[in-house]
């Protein structure tokens, strides 16, 4: 039979290398793309996927077809001018984002433009 103190040291073992595991996966994650992959964007109406890739590789759109006040390769938030800034000239959050995806969409003939095609709930 295995001693009391031969299962203690058997344990503490597992919880040094079980510890030493946890910390080398959390150390060496891998880089994050320089493209985001997919974006959730959660809203009201219901979640929205976007797959990045999908559009800038398989239709071949530049940054600035979409995001028109790209500077230097900084990464901006889309609600600092969309938000509620109280310009009324400057289109909601969601209004700019309906009017550039689902006009994109409309005007290309590709994906979609109902409400439920894109919003899931």
């Amino acid at each position: 039979m295995t001693s009391q103190r031969d299962l203690k040291i058997a344990v503490w073992i597992m919880i040094v290398l079980l510890v030493t595991g946890i910390a080398c996966y959390a150390s060496f994650c891998p880089p994050a793309p320089k493209n985001p992959v997919r974006l959730m964007f959660q809203n009201k109406a219901g979640k929205v996927l976007f797959t990045h890739l999908m559009h800038t590789d398989n239709y071949s759109l530049d940054c600035l077809d979409c995001h028109h006040n790209i500077e230097d390769d900084e990464t901006y938030n889309c609600s600092e001018c969309h938000g509620e800034t109280g310009d009324e000239s400057m289109p909601s959050r969601a209004d700019a984002f309906h009017a550039q995806c689902k006009g994109c969409h409309e005007d290309y003939g590709a994906g979609p433009v109902e409400c439920n095609a894109c919003h899931a709930q």
